[in-house]
């Protein structure tokens, strides 16, 4: 059973915010929030909450234990930006971007399966026998 939680329009530079999020995905509900909770970073308090919202989520709407619960995924998508001006020398005007973010945490009820990776052939290319370029020689003689 996956969970997912969203929290839109963050006031939070998706790029400062990705960061954060990778280092906790993959592993279990208790070992990223205690990562989260020691990250000196904005972004970890938000994605902090986003996650506490679906661990709730999880054990209230679909009865999952919180204890087997795993971060699948912690996305960061970008949000809608707030484009504004500072005046600048000589009558000029600089643009400011002020960023947004989406933030997307999927939870699964036990560790993910990963797929085994096909084995890779060898890449080694067969050439042609030599005795078919003679015959084609003295067909053309």
């Amino acid at each position: 059973m996956e969970v997912k939680s969203t929290t839109k329009y963050v006031r939070l530079s998706p790029k400062k915010a990705r960061d954060v999020a990778r280092e906790i995905q993959g592993l279990p509900v208790s070992n990223a929030l205690d990562i989260l909770t020691f990250t000196p970073k904005k972004a970890a308090t938000l994605i902090g909450k986003t996650l506490k919202t679906a661990i709730a989520d999880a054990e209230n709407n679909y009865s999952l234990d919180t204890n087997t619960l795993v971060v699948k995924e912690a996305v960061i998508g970008a949000g809608p930006t707030l484009r504004r001006f500072m005046p600048r020398a000589k009558g000029s005007a600089g643009p400011i971007l002020k960023r947004t973010s989406h933030i997307s945490i999927t939870l699964v009820g036990s560790a993910p399966e990963k797929k085994p990776k096909p084995a890779r052939k060898a890449a080694a290319k067969k050439t042609e026998t030599p005795a078919a370029e003679p015959a084609a020689a003295e067909e053309q003689a």
